[in-house]
C-alpha cells in the first residue's frame, strides 16, 4: 500500500523582482524522510522552505498537505511580541502539562525559558524558536540553519535528538558534519530547478560534480552541432539556390535552446593577501588571568603564537572566547599576566555580529563609503590590497550581480551578508586574521574556497567556530575553553582535541607520551572479570561506534599527506608547506595509533559484556 507524502509541491513557480526564484518545481516529502536542502547562497533555499511551510505563497502551482498532517517551521527571526518570556513563546501551542518538553529543550539548547523577551538576544530568540519546534514535534520539521548561534555542545544535543526522532525533517545548514550525520536524501536547488538524490549529504559533492560534468558535455555537444549547422547554412548559399528551410529553422531552434540555458554561478574570486611579514613570534602571553565580576574567563594561561599558526578557540557560548582573543590582540588588558605582541602586526577582523554592516546603506556605499578601503574623491572606487578597483567589478568577484549593488544590505540573505563582510575583510592587506564565526550561512562551495585561502595565507589566523569540519580542516592548534577559567591548549583541530581530551592520543607533552607507554599495573581482579563487572558506559558505547569512522578519516588524511609529500622537489620549493605537512602527518599517525588502541580496548570490553 502506497504511503501518502506529508507534503507535496506541484509545478510551483515563484518570482521576486521580475526574476524567477524557481520555475515549475515539484517535490514530495515522505514520512521518515531526512533531507538536506542544499544550494548556493541566494539560490532560494530559505524561500523554498517558506513555500513548503505555507508562509510564502507561490505565484503558480499547488501545495498539498494531507488532512491531519502537521508541518512546523523554525523561523530565522521569530516574532515574540505578545509573549513575556522565552518559555511562554516556546510553549504557546502546548498543553501546560507538556511544559517539561520546553524545559528539556532549553537545557539542551542552553537558553533559559524564564528569560524576559525584552532583554533576550537574537541568538536566544532563535534557540527559543528551535525549542518550540522540537517540543511541538510536528510530523514534518523544516529547519533553516538551526545550528547558527548554537555552541558545539548544543549542536551535539540537537544532532542526537534528530537522530532519534521518527519525524521527517528538511534541513538547511552550512555545517557539513551536521548534515553528514543526519541526512539520508538530498534536495539540490540549482538555477531554479530542484533535483533529488536518495543519498545523504556525504554523497552530495560527487553527485553535483557528475551532474555538472554531464551538463558541460551536453553544452559542448550542442555548441558543436550549432557550429556545424551554421557552417552548412553559410556554405549552402553558394551551393544551392534553395536552402533546406527545415534545417534553417532547426538551427534557429538550437541557438534559442543554447541562449536560454542558465549559466552556473561561478566560484567566488576571493583572494587573501598577507601584507608585510610580521615578526616570527606574533603573541607571547604569560600567566594571563581575567574575570568579569564573579565570572572567571581565563586563569593562568600561557600561550605562544608563532607566525603562520592557525589557532582555534572552542567552548560553550558565553564562556569568553571573544574576550580571550581581545586580550591576546591587545584590545583588552588582562587582570593579571602579560601579553607581548610581535612586530609589524596588521590585523583584519571578521565580526560574527556583523556590526560592520549598516542594513540601510547599499552594497555600493558599504564598500565605497568605508573609510579604510574607500578611495578619496572616487565614489565608484575601492582600494583592494593596494590597488583601486571599481566597486561593481569587485562585488562581482564575490558573486553579486549588478542589480544588487544598489540594493540595501538588509535585503541580502545571511550567506550574502557573510560574503559582503568577506569582501570588506579581503580588500585589506593583513598578516593576522581574527575570524569570529566566519562559516555561518556560507554555502559549501564558498566554505571550501575560504578553507583553501586560509591554507595558503602567509599570515596568522585566530579562529572562533562551532563548525567541527571547518575546525578540522583549518586549525593547527585548539584552545579549549572549558569554563571556570580553564583554557587548555591541544595540538590539531576539533577531532584531535576530542581524542586527546578522552585520553586517547593525549600527546601534548613528552611526559604524557611516555606515560602512555608504561606498562599498566595488574588489577587484583582478573581482567575479564573486572571488565565484565564494569561494562561499557554510554559514553564508551558511543565512542566505540564512532571510532571506525574516525580511524577511516585519519587513514585517508595520512594517505593524502603522504601523497602530497611524495614530490621530491617539495622540500626545496615549499619548505613551509613541507614542514606543516610533516607535522600534520606525525600528529595524525599518533592519533591513528591511539584510536586503534582505544578501539581494541573498548571492543574487548564490549566482548566481555556480551
Amino acid at each position: 500500500m502506497a504511503v501518502s507524502p506529508l507534503l507535496q509541491l506541484s509545478a510551483v513557480s515563484l518570482t521576486f523582482g521580475g526574476e524567477p526564484v524557481f520555475d515549475d518545481l515539484s517535490l514530495n516529502v515522505q514520512p521518515g524522510d531526512r533531507v538536506a536542502l542544499v544550494g548556493r547562497n541566494g539560490s532560494g533555499k530559505s524561500t523554498l522552505l517558506k513555500v513548503m511551510a505555507g508562509i510564502v505563497e507561490a505565484d503558480r502551482g499547488d501545495r498539498v498537505v494531507p488532512m491531519g498532517t502537521s508541518v512546523g517551521y523554525m523561523e530565522q527571526d521569530p516574532d515574540l511580541s505578545g509573549y513575556t518570556t522565552l518559555g511562554d513563546f516556546a510553549a504557546a501551542n502546548l498543553d501546560p502539562s507538556e511544559m517539561y518538553k520546553v524545559e528539556r529543550a532549553g537545557e539542551g539548547l542552553k537558553f533559559d525559558p524564564a528569560r524576559l523577551v525584552e532583554v533576550a538576544s537574537g541568538g536566544e530568540r532563535r534557540r527559543a524558536a528551535l525549542a518550540r519546534l522540537m517540543a511541538e514535534e510536528p510530523d514534518l520539521m523544516l529547519l533553516d540553519e538551526p545550528t547558527n548561534h548554537l555552541d558545539i555542545e548544543a549542536i551535539g544535543w540537537l544532532e542526537d535528538e534528530l537522530k532519534s526522532t521518527r519525524r521527517a525533517f528538511v534541513l538547511i545548514s552550512h555545517d557539513r558534519r551536521f548534515l553528514e550525520e543526519l541526512t539520508r536524501a538530498t534536495l539540490w536547488i540549482d538555477r531554479g530547478q530542484v533535483r533529488r538524490q536518495e543519498k545523504g549529504f556525504a554523497d552530495f559533492e560527487a553527485w553535483r560534480d557528475k551532474a555538472w560534468e554531464d551538463e558541460d558535455m551536453q553544452r559542448h555537444k550542442l555548441d558543436r552541432k550549432i557550429k556545424a549547422e551554421a557552417r552548412w547554412a553559410v556554405e549552402g548559399i553558394s551551393a544551392r539556390r534553395t536552402r533546406n528551410q527545415g534545417r534553417v529553422r532547426a538551427l534557429r531552434d538550437l541557438r534559442k535552446e543554447r541562449s536560454s540555458q542558465i549559466r552556473r554561478q561561478g566560484q567566488a574570486a576571493m583572494a587573501l593577501s598577507a601584507g608585510p611579514k610580521s615578526g616570527k613570534k606574533v603573541i607571547d602571553a604569560k600567566g594571563i588571568s581575567h574575570s568579569f565580576g564573579e565570572k572567571e574567563i581565563v586563569r593562568k594561561l600561557d600561550l605562544t603564537v608563532q607566525r603562520g599558526d592557525r589557532i582555534a578557540f572552542v567552548g560553550p557560548n558565553g564562556v569568553g572566547k571573544t574576550t580571550l582573543i581581545k586580550i591576546l590582540t591587545g584590545d583588552i588588558a588582562a587582570d593579571e599576566g602579560t601579553v607581548k605582541l610581535g612586530t609589524n602586526l596588521i590585523p583584519a577582523i571578521f565580526d560574527q555580529s556583523r556590526a560592520q554592516l549598516d542594513g540601510d546603506v547599499s552594497l555600493w556605499d558599504s564598500l565605497a563609503g568605508d573609510k579604510e578601503i574607500g578611495v578619496s574623491g572616487k565614489a565608484d572606487q575601492v582600494m583592494v590590497r593596494g590597488e583601486p578597483r571599481h566597486v561593481v567589478g569587485y562585488l562581482k568577484d564575490f558573486l553579486f550581480d549588478e542589480r544588487q549593488v544598489r540594493a540595501p544590505v538588509r535585503s541580502l540573505s545571511g550567506g550574502e551578508k557573510a560574503r559582503l563582510l568577506l569582501a570588506k575583510l579581503m580588500a585589506r592587506e593583513s598578516n593576522i586574521l581574527v575570524l569570529d564565526e566566519p562559516t555561518n550561512d556560507l554555502d559549501v562551495e564558498t566554505l571550501d574556497l575560504l578553507q583553501e585561502l586560509l591554507d595558503d595565507y602567509d599570515g596568522t589566523v585566530l579562529l572562533i567556530s562551532h563548525d567541527r569540519d571547518f575546525l578540522d580542516r583549518v586549525a593547527t592548534t585548539t584552545v579549549a575553553m572549558e569554563g571556570r577559567g580553564q583554557a587548555v591548549v591541544y595540538a590539531g583541530g576539533w577531532s584531535d582535541y576530542q581524542a586527546q581530551k578522552a585520553g586517547a592520543g593525549d600527546l601534548k607533552t613528552p611526559e604524557k607520551a611516555a606515560e602512555k607507554t608504561k606498562p599498566k599495573k595488574e588489577s587484583s581482579q582478573p581482567a575479564s572479570q573486572s571488565n565484565k563487572s564494569q561494562g561499557l558506559s554510554f559514553t564508551e558505547r558511543h565512542r566505540l561506534e564512532a571510532l571506525p569512522a574516525e580511524i577511516d578519516r585519519l587513514t585517508a588524511e595520512i594517505a593524502k599527506l603522504e601523497e602530497f609529500m611524495a614530490d621530491p622537489d617539495l622540500f626545496h620549493k615549499e619548505p613551509v608547506k613541507f614542514q606543516k605537512a610533516t607535522e600534520a602527518l606525525v600528529e595524525r599517525q599518533a592519533a591513528l595509533a591511539a584510536g586503534e588502541e582505544e578501539w581494541m580496548e573498548l571492543e574487548e570490553k564490549a566482548e566481555q559484556e556480551r
